[in-house]
């Protein structure tokens, strides 16, 4: 069993900083020019999707998929008006690139607006709060920002200054996980794409490394390997599983998941758990009335 669970180990940031530099390189092509600008080009990333700057990451993805359907290599057939304007295969696959661009643009800066708002709902919470405001107090920050004399700021600009110290220092100290993550260029598609062989070898070295120190030596696992065991069998994606809480992951440890029977266990306990709570929920229970009266199990007859 446990060389079914060989875990895809990350390349480390040496090797990543030095392969991320290879993108560069390719697109020195006659796309080379989506590096100019906003990442598209001389084009709006909007325009080239055909949606406006207010549109949703629903339209926004539905857009991305209508065009990249049609302009994919593989699959481009010219439609009606298409030679007239000169789009040929090879213009398609350029399209096709632009497109996908654009896309990856839109959503790499759409991940960085909600990370932000992530931040600015942190800076709310007393919790948070009060530990920056004790950090920034420690290291002389905001005395620098009530500075007087030549360098006497208004009361807004003060009050304003201050809360980006105080976010600035809760993105310092605290590590966000799960979909409000800070963004990271290698996370693009492209990134991964340029990316995959070098992590398809990471994850082959590791692999035979899991068999050969816990199926062939007998090793025991360690508290990296539990959890991985443990994320795997509950199903969770690793940024699922990383945005749990500590003492969460304690619990799981100290109930020894990682082990079949421990964890079977533990799931029917969770699901029993979820059944009780589902009972006492007045939302559930009208829910279940209605199935009994009035859900697609019964038919009724209406004479006009």
């Amino acid at each position: 069993m446990a060389a079914q669970l060989a875990p895809r180990r990350v390349a480390g940031a040496a090797g990543r900083r030095w392969l991320a530099l290879l993108p560069l390189m390719l697109l020195a092509r006659p796309a080379g020019a989506l590096l100019e600008g906003l990442y598209c080009g001389t084009r709006d990333c909007y325009e080239v999707l055909g949606v406006s700057r207010t549109a949703s990451k629903a339209e926004i993805a539905r857009a991305y998929r209508q065009l990249a359907r049609r302009y994919h290599p593989d699959r481009y057939r010219p439609e009606p008006g298409d030679e007239g304007a000169g789009r040929t295969p090879q213009s398609a696959e350029e399209a096709f690139l632009l497109v996908a661009t654009a896309y990856e643009t839109l959503k790499f800066f759409s991940w960085w607006n909600s990370y932000n708002k992530a931040i600015s709902y942190l800076a709310t919470v007393p919790k948070y709060r009060i530990q920056a405001t004790e950090i920034a107090k420690q290291q002389g920050l905001l005395k620098k920002a009530k500075e007087k004399g030549r360098n006497k700021k208004s009361k807004e600009e003060i009050r304003d200054e201050e809360e980006n110290i105080i976010k600035n220092i809760i993105k310092s100290k605290i590590d966000i996980k799960g979909g409000y993550q800070k963004p990271q260029i290698r996370d693009l598609l492209l990134f991964q794409i340029i990316l995959a062989p070098f992590h398809l070898c990471s994850y082959i070295v590791w692999y035979c490394r899991w068999i050969y120190n816990f199926n062939i030596k007998g090793k025991e696992y360690g508290e990296e390997e539990r959890l991985y065991i443990i994320r795997k069998s509950m199903k969770m994606s690793k940024s699922q599983f990383d945005s749990l809480e500590d003492h969460q992951k304690e619990t799981f440890l100290k109930r020894e998941l990682w082990i079949k029977e421990n964890y079977e266990v533990y799931r029917q306990e969770q699901e029993e758990e979820l059944k009780k709570k589902l009972a006492n929920d007045p939302r559930w229970k009208r829910y279940r009335r209605w199935m009994k009266n009035e859900g697609p199990g019964r038919l009724t007859f209406v004479d006009d």
